[in-house]
């Protein structure tokens, strides 16, 4: 669907670009990701020692020199056949974020629940408003803005495990970012179906959205809460402490290969998987870290792999746009955070660190959706200007994301001890 403002440009994510500093190397891709990972975590330990830089900053942007602009280390298309395995990094983050939820909270504290709604919803219409007085499509801008309203529950939770945060505005933020990651997953899978409205009847087109989303949220709900009953039926038949994380790893893969296979959302199902396995197991559901040193090393191919997917082709066109979104979310949000903050109980300099810490963009609902890398081929009928605006605006999201967090939990809310944990990725 094209702009009726700007014109269509050649700088989708798959499309040639220059190389910085050589040509691209001839490297087997498995050796390539291999060299990559292990540069990744040499840089993020000295950087983090020398400059208190986050170690997903520095893993990340070993993946952005080793991509094809820079070094050429690796091509995109590479990772297509790692998606697998990026998908399981990204489900034993979320199964553990899942664990770290309170839901009972939301019913004791009704404001709090009214806040993680309007904080979404907010940054959502602040965004596509924006975008569509720019003169973006309405279809695409109602894309754009659902991704907009999803704050990276990767990098919070990531985050978390560096950090070692322990307070109302880190629980907030768990709180918040699955609740706007399970939104905009709803709104990006049901999103192409906007492409039939107007073919039908209005009352069609509702029911047909308002079932796709029902189904995908109750679907993904029953499965989760069968994956958290099965991990604790499971644990009580192999008691030996060894065999948990085994159990856990087991239950996200077929947690999410059957979310994927009967087009539910994973990001849900997990996230009720580790709700679930929680309430029903208490303390004997102890989720190390990332699930352990295997999920460590996952960890750092996701975000070394984020890094490879990094992209700013076009941002001397685009900036008008990739501010727009930017800042139209980062205004819908810190409005639903301070608007709510004194009933809910959050004193205002809490508030403020909240509605920072929120800022990563999370590109997670676009991941999770689609079968391999080639977004715009998956998406048909989002803009390809806006399309790229919105990967452009998600990379420097992304990247900046750990310092955003990192700011708001250890300088403004002080949440953090003064030397946080040197926990691996």
């Amino acid at each position: 669907m094209a702009s009726s403002v700007t014109p269509q440009l050649n700088i989708l994510p798959d499309a040639p670009a220059l190389h910085w500093f050589t040509a691209p190397l001839d490297v087997d891709p498995v050796l390539g990701l291999a060299l990559a990972m292990l540069i990744a975590v040499v840089v993020a330990n000295a950087l983090h020692r020398l400059l208190r830089l986050p170690r997903l900053v520095s893993h990340m942007l070993v993946g952005a020199l080793a991509s094809p602009p820079a070094l050429g280390l690796l091509q995109r298309t590479d990772l297509d056949l790692w998606k697998p395995l990026i998908d399981l990094a990204i489900a034993v983050l979320v199964f553990e974020l899942g664990s770290r939820l309170r839901p009972r909270w939301l019913l004791d504290n009704r404001w709090l629940a009214l806040s993680c709604m309007l904080e979404a919803l907010f940054a959502a219409a602040a965004a596509g408003t924006a975008l569509v007085a720019m003169g973006a499509p309405l279809a695409a801008a109602v894309l754009a803005a659902a991704v907009a309203a999803s704050t990276s529950p990767i990098i919070v939770i990531a985050s978390v495990h560096d950090l070692r945060p322990r307070g109302q505005v880190s629980e907030r933020l768990m709180m918040m970012c699955a609740m706007n990651s399970v939104l905009a997953m709803l709104a990006i899978k049901v999103w192409p179906l906007l492409g039939l409205a107007g073919q039908g009847t209005l009352v069609n087109d509702t029911w047909r959205w308002a079932s796709s989303a029902l189904f995908v949220f109750c679907g993904s709900f029953l499965l989760g809460l069968a994956g958290g009953w099965v991990l604790d039926w499971a644990s009580r038949l192999s008691r030996h402490p060894a065999s948990l994380s085994v159990l856990q790893l087991s239950l996200v893969m077929l947690s999410a290969t059957l979310a994927s296979y009967w087009a539910l959302s994973p990001l849900l199902t997990l996230l009720i998987a580790g709700v679930t396995a929680r309430s029903l197991m208490g303390q004997r559901l102890t989720v190390e870290t990332g699930l352990g040193s295997a999920g460590a090393a996952l960890t750092v191919l996701l975000f070394v792999c984020m890094g490879l997917l990094f992209t700013i082709d076009g941002w001397l066109q685009l900036w008008p746009w990739v501010l727009v979104l930017i800042g139209a979310r980062f205004a819908g949000k810190a409005l639903a955070v301070a608007l709510l903050a004194w009933p809910s109980g959050l004193g205002w300099r809490q508030a403020l660190a909240l509605a920072l810490a929120l800022q990563p963009m999370s590109s997670l609902a676009v991941l999770l959706v689609l079968a391999d890398f080639g977004w715009s081929s998956q998406l048909p009928g989002a803009d390809a200007t806006l399309l790229q605006a919105l990967l452009v605006a998600g990379t420097l999201m992304q990247l900046s994301g750990p310092l955003w967090v990192q700011f708001a939990l250890q300088r403004v809310a002080g949440e953090c001890p003064k030397e946080p944990s040197h926990a691996t990725g």
